[in-house]
């Protein structure tokens, strides 16, 4: 009976084993296939090479829009805008332009919904170089590959030296930001500042840089082939008809945004760069509301 009973108890607990292991071998297996699932997700996310008038069409798509935005709809906004010296003006740009940039995140999104036939994380990351920069000499992924910024966002700074063309004086955010009606309108304007934070942000982060070195960027190979990183520079210079006065300066802009993005594989390179100067103009604005 003893022996019976021990004979039972083990295969219980055989069971009871099996029972136990089946749970993590399951979550196992199912971890294992997600991340299969990952990696075939990563490998069937082809970027196609555009023609030359697709890639002039996206170009277009963004820089008229913003151009007839600052050009014909803020200034007739300002008069509808209180506020003294160049603050109406002020005011409808932040407007105008944010919805011109909230419109580049729009067509981003719509062409690679026609691309890839979905908006999943896994998809859009390999779509538009959303993913860490991979050093093409260790194939070093992240890590210390991040520390190219430091360069990269001094030489960005130091454009901002370069002389540019004369800028009107209703369209200078540092002359604004310097007198006396640009600090009594920005203190205690929340409102106003989370506006320009979200302009700030769709510029950087949901705008520009997603549309010129996420999406466009990788899609130029084919037409310029080596020389795809300076037709895109090119291309995002001439793209300011909002503020003509700086084309010649963001040429620069070839070098320091777009050619990194390319080298690194990595369209975050192009927007943490770019991102620096919002925050600095940020942390500025932020002490006035203060």
């Amino acid at each position: 009976m003893f022996g019976t009973r021990s004979n039972r108890d083990l295969e219980t607990s055989f069971e009871e084993v099996r029972n136990h292991q089946g749970e993590p071998l399951e979550i196992a297996s199912r971890s294992n296939r997600g991340n299969t699932e990952a990696r075939r997700t990563e490998s069937v996310v082809e970027i196609p090479q555009w023609r030359l008038g697709r890639i002039l069409a996206v170009w277009a798509a963004a820089a008229v829009p913003m151009g007839i935005l600052a050009w014909v709809v803020a200034p007739a906004l300002a008069t509808r805008l209180s506020g003294d010296g160049n603050v109406p003006m002020a005011k409808a740009l932040f407007i105008a332009l944010t919805a011109g940039l909230l419109w580049q995140l729009a067509i981003v999104a719509m062409l690679v919904w026609r691309e890839q036939h979905s908006l999943r994380w896994s998809t859009v990351r390999e779509a538009l170089w959303l993913r860490p920069p991979l050093s093409p000499r260790t194939g070093r992924r992240g890590g210390r590959v991040w520390w190219v910024l430091i360069p990269l966002i001094f030489l960005y700074f130091a454009e901002g030296l370069i002389p540019s063309l004369p800028t009107p004086g209703d369209r200078d955010l540092a002359a604004l930001v310097e007198s006396s009606a640009g600090e009594a309108f920005f203190h205690g304007a929340w409102g106003w500042f989370a506006l320009t934070v979200v302009m700030w942000v769709s510029n950087t982060v949901l705008g520009e840089e997603l549309l010129f070195r996420g999406l466009l960027l990788p899609r130029m190979n084919g037409v310029f082939g080596r020389g795809d990183w300076v037709a895109n520079g090119v291309l995002f210079a001439v793209y300011h008809l909002h503020m003509p006065w700086r084309i010649p300066a963001i040429l620069l802009d070839a070098l320091i945004l777009a050619y990194p993005t390319k080298r690194y594989r990595s369209s975050w390179i192009g927007i943490a760069v770019h991102s620096s100067q919002s925050i600095f103009f940020g942390v500025i604005v932020l002490t006035l509301v203060l």
